[in-house]
């Protein structure tokens, strides 16, 4: 079992500051407001099962790349839905140049190659860059035909 990585997570309801691990179980909650905190955390080749395929919520993966013009474009939007869908669902993100087992493994072609992992499977996926509001419809559909 690998070491658990912990990312900073300002609230967005009280500004306070949580550490938020990479992989846990349950969903991450505020220590002073209690409201649920944006997930949002990197993974590779090492750790992606522990963090993306074991999580209890459905899994945003964001492959990426640091050269790709749209994949800095579709980030931030990919994080204001993280933010806006808090508690609902967890964002991955995931540079393929560093991991080139799970690139391969998810046959990425283009990047941004966006995916959605309801434990551990794929049941949606999409290449390229979209506005926050296109891409919170879609990773809504997704994981509200998989709530019902």
């Amino acid at each position: 079992m690998s070491t658990v990585r912990a990312t900073t997570i300002s609230c967005p309801h009280c500004g306070r500051v949580n550490r938020v691990p990479a992989a846990a179980e349950g969903r991450p909650r505020c220590g002073h407001c209690k409201q649920p905190l944006p997930w949002v955390v990197d993974a590779g080749d090492d750790d992606f099962t522990e963090v993306a395929e074991r999580a209890d919520v459905p899994v945003v993966v964001d492959l990426w790349a640091t050269w790709c013009g749209p994949c800095r474009m579709v980030s931030p939007a990919l994080e204001q839905v993280a933010t806006e869908l808090a508690g609902r669902i967890k964002l991955v993100k995931v540079d393929v140049d560093k991991n080139p087992r799970l690139s391969r493994r998810f046959e990425v072609q283009a990047v941004p190659t966006l995916l959605i992992l309801d434990k551990g499977e794929t049941v949606a996926r999409q290449a390229g860059a979209a506005p926050a509001p296109t891409l919170r419809k879609w990773v809504e559909q997704t994981i509200t035909t998989r709530e019902g």
